[in-house]
């Protein structure tokens, strides 16, 4: 056999090997990447529109005609917004890592594969989405599901994260029946919440670009429905953390939903108050997916590994209750 036939086969049976066939401390450095590179890309998604940058690159997939990277003509918009694309690259890049670390533990853990799939799908749709926003000229309905899109990410990488922390989805309910539902229904009044900012946002300025038409909402009514769903949240919330301490249930992860939403409706408040500053209408925005990691985080609490009979006594007792 010729060492060219010996060479790459060989090289690939290392790759092969480093490959990991349990999840281990690359696979988790790699799902912590997926779920920080797609907050930050929130971020830099929020700057491209909050410095009117929305069509630094009038064109897509290229940035001019001539060029897929920005040119010194398109001063500091065309940065950014290449800048926003490129990230699209690294993403691009862990994504692929991700799949790669659990393709071997397919057969055991469907439930990585399957999740690092559904996010390498995401990004050629996301990509998409983002061209058509810009063929379009920031239509707002489109800039917001592109928004949507990324939140269903965070989501997504949130519960890749839980899982390679926490194991398997459990097959046992880990908390009484009622405080399941109350967290239910507080996932489903946060979903309302970010679709009712994403239209809120749509009717303000900060449209990515002076000549971006708005969705035509009367934005100082709009600012008030927001608040209605995420004052509901909040309530909610603070039911969850009471039936929480009261019952002896894990409380790290609604504290810490807790804490988000104090931030995130303060700074609300600010921006309101203040005409919408940039830098805190950003903040807002990754807020709201920090938000939505923290509650996914809460809802994947709800159930473990534990048999009913298993369970504290307390969260026993009350689940008898229900």
């Amino acid at each position: 056999m010729s060492n060219t036939q010996v060479g790459p086969a060989g090289a690939l049976s290392r790759v092969r090997s480093w490959l990991p066939t349990t999840v281990d401390r690359r696979v988790r450095i790699i799902a912590w990447a997926s779920f920080a590179c797609q907050v930050l890309l929130i971020g830099t998604g929020g700057a491209v529109r909050l410095t009117g940058s929305g069509l630094g690159c009038p064109t897509w997939p290229r940035c001019t005609a001539d060029s897929f990277v920005s040119t010194p003509e398109m001063g500091i918009h065309g940065v950014i917004e290449f800048g926003n694309r490129l990230l699209t690259f690294v993403l691009t890049v862990v994504v692929i890592l991700a799949f790669l670390a659990v393709i071997r533990m397919r057969a055991v853990r469907r439930d990585l594969f399957l999740l690092t799939l559904v996010q390498g799908l995401g990004i050629p749709f996301q990509a998409a989405l983002g061209g058509i926003t810009v063929l379009t000229g920031l239509n707002p309905y489109i800039v917001g599901a592109h928004f949507v899109v990324s939140i269903f990410l965070v989501a997504l990488t949130t519960v890749l994260l839980w899982r390679v922390h926490r194991g398997p989805r459990g097959s046992h309910a880990a908390t009484p029946r009622g405080y399941a539902r109350l967290v239910h229904a507080a996932a489903g009044v946060v979903g309302v919440t970010v679709v009712v900012g994403i239209l809120t946002t749509g009717s303000g300025p900060h449209a990515g670009d002076a000549a971006t038409p708005r969705n035509g909402l009367d934005p100082a009514v709009m600012d008030h429905v927001h608040s209605w769903p995420a004052y509901a949240t909040l309530v909610l919330t603070l039911a969850i953390v009471a039936w929480t301490l009261r019952a002896g249930l894990p409380r790290r992860f609604p504290l810490l939903l807790l804490g988000v939403e104090l931030v995130q409706i303060a700074v609300g408040i600010t921006q309101a108050r203040t005409g919408l500053p940039p830098i805190l209408v950003g903040s807002h925005m990754v807020l709201s997916a920090l938000l939505v990691g923290a509650m996914t985080a809460v809802v994947l609490s709800l159930r473990n590994e534990q048999a009913p009979d298993e369970i504290d006594a307390p969260v026993a007792v009350e689940d008898a209750r229900v």
